[in-house]
């Protein structure tokens, strides 16, 4: 199957939030990678996401060019090939983009996707995400209205960020405070700027102790309640359940039961990054120690070229980032899931 129409995406979001599920967004680097995490999807019978950020979209352009639209248009039809081959919808995202991004990134690409559309084919991307969790929340729904229309013209659906995410991601950095938690009053005023869908659609990363990077359980503490409390004050103002279509930023180290807890409110995205680039590295490093005496000309050896050719690792390091899928697909509960 190709990749996801914009009526297939939709379709996709409406049956997780109602089947109370979730679906792994995977941020790729790389051809290899892409491969990686559309096997993953196809070997849990999951329909998913993968997703491109900024530094990354830098880097598939090519290290020395760093040319991130470039690099994104190149991931999308790259993507659209390869997808082909398996029996799953995939969604593709650009993740997060801070205010000179979307200038110079977003609005770019939706530009693109709004010529495509308009003569009759599909977008480049089926969701673009705003991150405006380093502007005063005014300034971030302002973006995000504007953005919310150029989105609805490009046939895709926005992602925003309301709130604060921890940590550092491709050079968007916050310190791990108070302000890592969404308000009741950030939702409403969300909701009141934006509406619920009859401007277009759009998801939306709310903050409840979320923090990128690397923590063990129990480091991050996460109060999943704050999406309970958030989803039923805007749905009692506005006369429906679970209004919010969320994500899930900043997840590692979470619990299982944070997890299905965030699920159960209404998540039916959850990004994965750090945890699929060690599943991707670390068969790779296995396999260099392990045969170092091939990888390397020791002592003026020739070394061997089946331990050094490229597609010796890289098949290892595939396998690992797609096991690494496959068990976000089970814990997110979107595991045998996929639309048949």
């Amino acid at each position: 199957m190709p990749i996801a129409t914009p009526e297939v995406y939709a379709e996709m979001i409406d049956r997780a939030k109602n089947g109370s599920f979730a679906y792994p967004a995977i941020n790729v680097t790389s051809s290899q990678t892409i491969n990686a995490a559309i096997r993953g999807f196809a070997e849990a019978e999951s329909d998913g996401i993968i997703q491109i950020s900024t530094g990354g979209a830098e880097y598939i352009s090519g290290p020395t060019v760093k040319d991130r639209v470039r690099g994104a248009v190149a991931f999308s039809a790259f993507a659209y090939e390869v997808a082909q081959s398996y029996d799953v919808q995939i969604a593709l995202h650009t993740d997060h983009a801070p205010l000179d991004a979307v200038e110079h990134w977003v609005k770019p690409l939706l530009e693109l996707s709004t010529s495509r559309v308009k003569n009759g084919g599909a977008p480049l991307f089926n969701s673009h995400m705003w991150d405006g969790s380093a502007v005063p929340l005014d300034q971030n729904l302002k973006v995000a209205e504007e953005l919310l229309a150029l989105s609805a013209a490009a046939n895709s659906i926005l992602e925003i960020e309301v709130g604060v995410v921890g940590g550092e991601e491709d050079g968007v950095a916050h310190e791990i405070n108070d302000k890592l938690y969404t308000t009741v009053e950030d939702g409403l005023a969300t909701a009141e700027a934006l509406g619920l869908g009859e401007r277009g659609r759009y998801i939306v990363a709310l903050t409840f102790g979320n923090v990128h990077g690397v923590y063990k359980p129990g480091n991050v503490k996460l109060r999943p309640e704050i999406l309970r409390e958030i989803q039923q004050a805007v749905g009692e103002r506005y006369g429906k359940d679970k209004p919010f279509d969320l994500v899930f930023h900043g997840g590692s180290g979470s619990t299982a039961e944070e997890i299905g807890a965030a699920v159960d409110y209404g998540v039916i995205k959850m990004n994965i990054d750090t945890d699929t680039q060690y599943a991707f590295t670390r068969p790779v490093v296995s396999h260099m120690f392990t045969n170092y005496d091939g990888v390397l000309k020791v002592d003026g050896e020739v070394g061997n070229k089946k331990a050094y050719d490229p597609r010796a690792w890289g098949k290892l390091a595939e396998t690992g980032l797609a096991e690494r899928v496959v068990e976000a697909s089970q814990q997110l509960r979107s595991a045998g899931q996929k639309i048949r």
